[in-house]
């Protein structure tokens, strides 16, 4: 599922870490990154934002540095390291039900949602969040996964913040 996902967002080679929690873990996750009350689906820890976001470029940005032709395909690129999507199992599970959407289709949304904000997608503005769930269509669509119900339910946090989890201030990821 991710494999394909990251064919479809033309990232092919690039590499992101999944995380399955349950709901205490995604409420501590949530409480240190976001400073959110309780648990909440997914959250996507980008590596090229916070503190550090900066000492791991991306292979794109190597070969943007270097020329297009220079270091193609050879290990001096360096990898193209996305960062973590985190899930939590739990609300996936009680959203699937909600929706009376089956699990897998469910979790398999929750990660297209996730890898879409380590690849720089957000949903804090009406528009936003019109291109980010068209891609997520398009995504689960090239699946064989039919999600529409579930993608319309989707909706942007309170305020329109976005799950797109960054380091509270003072804190550096992992902390």
């Amino acid at each position: 599922m991710g494999v394909r996902a990251l064919s479809v967002l033309a990232r092919p080679r690039a590499e992101c870490s999944v995380l399955v929690v349950d709901d205490a873990a995604m409420a501590a996750l949530n409480r240190a990154y976001r400073r959110v009350a309780g648990p909440t689906d997914v959250l996507a820890f980008p590596m090229t934002e916070g503190r550090f976001g900066k000492a791991w470029p991306s292979s794109r940005a190597l070969r943007q540095a270097q020329g297009p032709e220079q270091g193609r395909g050879t290990q001096a690129e360096g990898p193209d390291l996305l960062g973590d999507v985190v899930i939590s199992a739990e609300t996936a599970r009680r959203q699937a039900r909600v929706r009376k959407a089956d699990v897998r289709a469910e979790l398999a949304l929750l990660l297209v949602h996730g890898i879409l904000h380590l690849v720089g997608y957000d949903h804090g503005t009406a528009e936003e969040r019109r291109r980010m769930w068209h891609k997520q269509r398009t995504i689960l669509a090239a699946c064989g996964i039919q999600a529409s119900a579930a993608v319309r339910a989707i909706r942007a946090p309170a305020g329109g913040r976005p799950r797109a989890a960054r380091p509270a201030p003072g804190r550096r990821r992992g902390e």
